[in-house]
C-alpha cells in the first residue's frame, strides 16, 4: 500500500506526507470532523471525491469536506507522493468511517 510520516501537528490541522505504492489504493472512507485538501508532489493520483473521479498530477490538488466519501488510488507506475493537510475540530485516527477496504480493515 505504501506509507506516512506525521510532518506537522496543531491544535486544528495535521499535515502528513503520503506514499501509495504503484497499483494500490486507500479505502473508500469519510470523515465527520475533518476536511482534507490533498496536493501531488510526485506521481499521479486517481481520486474519488463525492460522485467525482478526478485525474490529479504533480502540482495539483483537490480539497475534500468533512462527511464526503472519498478514496485516493495510484495508477502509475511509479510511487504517488502526496502532502495531506487535515483541518477540523478533531483530527484523531478513529474518526474514519471506512465503506471499502482493500487491506481488511474496519
Amino acid at each position: 500500500m505504501g506509507a506516512y510520516d506525521s510532518i506537522d501537528m496543531g491544535d486544528r490541522l495535521q499535515v502528513k506526507r503520503i506514499t501509495v505504492k504503484p497499483g494500490a489504493q486507500l479505502s473508500l472512507q469519510m470523515h465527520h470532523h475533518r476536511a482534507e485538501h490533498w496536493i501531488v508532489v510526485k506521481g499521479t493520483a486517481v481520486v474519488t471525491n463525492g460522485d467525482q473521479e478526478i485525474l490529479l498530477t504533480e502540482n495539483q490538488s483537490t480539497y475534500i469536506p468533512i462527511g464526503v466519501v472519498h478514496r485516493l488510488e495510484n495508477p502509475g507506475k511509479f510511487d504517488l507522493e502526496l502532502i495531506e493537510v487535515h483541518s477540523g475540530g478533531y483530527l484523531g485516527e478513529d474518526d474514519i468511517v471506512r465503506f471499502e477496504d482493500t487491506y481488511g480493515r474496519a
